[in-house]
């Protein structure tokens, strides 16, 4: 059973790894297979890291862009999904430090009456129906929404890929272009600050 399970892997593997090889040899058709094998993950990804649809379609399309372009650089010394993953989450980093500079938040507008936020307008579910419910939980939102716009781009990367995408300390290394044990501490730093933040509600 485990070789049947391991031998199915391979093959996937190999599948992958033949459809890059027709597609840096111009297949178009092979290069559209492999987008749809990582469509999902990557705008997931890019929509958590955001948090905005616009710009995590135009990252979306930015990256698929890019590999496009530069898919012949491929070398396979490393997996192709931590390559992807790179060059995804280095277009969310540049994002997410234009919006530090500016001090924008995805969901908060800014109108003449003062500051308005996009989640007021989403009616809760059970709202109507235990209102301290709906207080706690607009409470947890917001401390969530404003951990998140605390941690620097790195850290809110890191613990993205950690927590919501699953990675190893060790891949997330690698996407990030550094080393495992920096991804690690990146990832303290987040935690950390989630921890402190939500203290009273975990």
């Amino acid at each position: 059973m485990v070789l049947q399970v391991t031998v199915a892997h391979a093959a996937v593997r190999m599948d992958e790894s033949e459809l890059i090889r027709a597609a840096q040899q111009g297949d178009e058709r092979a290069f559209e297979q492999l987008v749809r094998l990582y469509d999902q993950n990557v705008l997931r990804l890019a929509l958590n890291l955001l948090r905005a649809p616009e710009d995590a379609n135009d990252v979306f399309q930015e990256a698929f862009l890019r590999v496009h372009k530069n898919l012949h650089t491929f070398r396979f010394d490393c997996s192709f999904h931590t390559w992807l993953y790179r060059i995804v989450t280095n277009l969310c980093l540049d994002l997410l430090r234009k919006r530090k500079v500016r001090r924008e938040e995805a969901a908060v507008v800014e109108t003449g009456e003062g500051t308005l936020d996009r989640m007021d307008s989403v009616e809760e579910t059970r709202a109507h129906g235990d209102p301290q419910r709906q207080l706690m939980s607009r409470q947890l939102k917001d401390r969530i929404q404003a951990v998140l716009a605390d941690l620097t781009p790195r850290e809110r990367t890191v613990f993205e890929l950690r927590h919501f995408q699953g990675l190893r300390l060790r891949t997330i290394g690698e996407v990030m272009g550094t080393s495992e044990e920096a991804a690690k501490n990146c990832l303290f730093r987040a935690t950390q600050k989630m921890r402190t933040a939500l203290g009273d509600f975990v």
